[in-house]
């Protein structure tokens, strides 16, 4: 498979993000660097206060099948355990007032979110997102929301707020809420963003993803607001979880610098980023404002 360029013009420079020049990148674009390996034992060689948003999916212990480097079936203390040495990881590689998104089902993110705020994080937000897991379970709710944990370290340095069209009937194209009257009054790039997004779309449909990858992938319109919220042009995002690589086609079209880390075959990453395939889902529109 044909790599871009390593021109120095066209080459995410990953040697100023290293603390002793041991970062080898699989793939380099002019805005960021992919890295093959386990995060756990990558991140170390990391300089500190280097990043300006880091963006966490990891495994959700739930049994999935991700390859031979992953295992999905840890106990629970084996879990969090693996998980508070990333995520200590993450947080020493965070600058100043930079943010910390985790997504993760509720039963981790409740105790993630805790050893968090224990290692002097900032409470921002508990984000749901309304996507149904799967089947429903028997005695139990029907699980249909996943989370998203928002944290900076310290007072957040940049935040953005969101506004998202106003919902119509899909039926009459009206509007459906009259906002008690106050219709006139409102911003008329829209609503604020809240922290429930039901508008998320599940990538699930083989059209949007690649059948080389079993788990599913993100929605590039969840990664285009954690972006667009936390972070400005040029600034540096981090996913330790690289996947199918949404975070990085989201930063390659939002103009940030990424740097990104994936256990398993980053094959279709590659693929994704040399074929500008950016889109999995076309994403409602949105402003800054």
């Amino acid at each position: 498979m044909k790599r871009k360029s390593t021109s120095p013009m066209r080459v995410f420079d990953l040697a100023s993000f290293s603390r002793d020049g041991s970062l080898v990148p699989v793939y380099t674009s002019a805005l960021g660097a992919l890295i093959k390996g386990d995060c756990a034992k990558i991140l170390p060689t990391i300089a500190g206060s280097c990043i300006d948003t880091v963006f966490a999916d990891p495994p959700f212990n739930i049994g999935k099948e991700y390859g031979t480097s992953v295992n999905d079936r840890r106990s629970d203390q084996e879990y969090l355990e693996w998980c508070q040495v990333w995520i200590d990881e993450c947080i020493r590689v965070l600058k100043p007032g930079g943010s910390f998104f985790l997504y993760n089902i509720p039963k981790w993110n409740i105790r993630l979110a805790n050893f968090l705020l224990d290692r002097g994080m900032h409470f921002r937000d508990w984000i749901v997102v309304d996507i149904k897991f799967g089947l429903p379970i028997p005695g139990r709710l029907y699980p249909s929301h996943y989370s998203l944990l928002y944290f900076t370290k310290g007072k957040h340095k940049t935040f953005h707020n969101i506004r998202i069209p106003i919902k119509t009937c899909r039926h009459c194209g009206g509007e459906v809420k009259d906002y008690g009257g106050h219709r006139g009054a409102m911003n008329p790039n829209g609503v604020n963003l809240a922290d429930v997004w039901n508008d998320i779309p599940p990538v699930r449909h083989w059209k949007f993803k690649s059948k080389k990858r079993k788990a599913n992938a993100l929605s590039t319109k969840l990664l285009d607001r954690v972006v667009e919220m936390s972070t400005d042009v040029g600034d540096v995002v981090f996913d330790p979880f690289g996947g199918s690589g949404t975070t990085f086609a989201v930063c390659e079209k939002k103009g940030r610098r990424w740097i990104g880390m994936e256990i398993e075959s980053t094959d279709v990453i590659i693929e994704r980023l040399e074929n500008n395939e950016l889109d999995y889902y076309q994403n409602d529109d949105f402003v800054e404002g």
